[in-house]
């Protein structure tokens, strides 16, 4: 059994499914993480490296902080691999030529658009989970209490909050409602 972060997690079970013990994470997010992470989707929880452990560890404990991990560019169409008797640097060399190449021609078309190249956002990195969570949710009810909306009046009124029918079957929300959440 893996033990992450407070939360064990079973070695009969797929990483990916396991990974959605969290609080705060769905099959979607935790398909993502799997990716990042380089862990296989058929991959059970015993079958995983230390190393991919440790990492998946450090990036739940703390994502904002973590490295994003590095985009290699995908083979082309015409793409041929180089022949077997070229050497390392060699290949170094023309890929850094390449590289250059093409970055140069983005830049090129950035400045006749005039929008600047951007980086695609990393959706993990504001990722919350268990009581960072569960602490975000609290605050933001409290909040919606304070200032008194709609919301926070149905809240603290221990009713149902998007529109549901109160004369039959409110009482799930009675009783989540009645608690201050977590």
């Amino acid at each position: 059994m893996v033990h992450i972060l407070g939360v064990n997690l079973r070695d009969s079970h797929i990483a990916r499914f396991a990974l959605t013990s969290f609080y705060g994470i769905g099959q979607h997010t935790a398909h993502k993480l799997c990716a990042r992470l380089q862990i296989h989707d058929k991959c059970k929880m015993k079958d995983l490296s230390p190393y991919q452990v440790t990492a998946l560890a450090s990036f739940l404990s703390s994502p904002g902080t973590s490295v994003t991990p590095p985009r290699f560019p995908l083979a082309t169409s015409d793409y041929l691999p180089p022949p077997p008797n070229k050497s390392t640097q060699e290949l170094q060399h023309d890929f850094a030529a390449l590289k250059a190449a093409r970055d140069a021609k983005k830049l090129k078309r950035a400045k006749f658009a005039r929008v600047a190249p951007t980086p695609a956002p990393d959706s993990l990195k504001d990722l919350r989970i268990e009581s960072e969570l569960r602490r975000m949710i609290r605050e933001n009810i409290g909040h919606q209490r304070m200032i008194g909306s709609y919301v926070g009046r149905r809240h603290a009124m221990h009713l149902p909050v998007r529109g549901q029918n109160t004369q039959s079957n409110a009482k799930t929300a009675k009783k989540l409602n009645q608690l201050d959440r977590y």
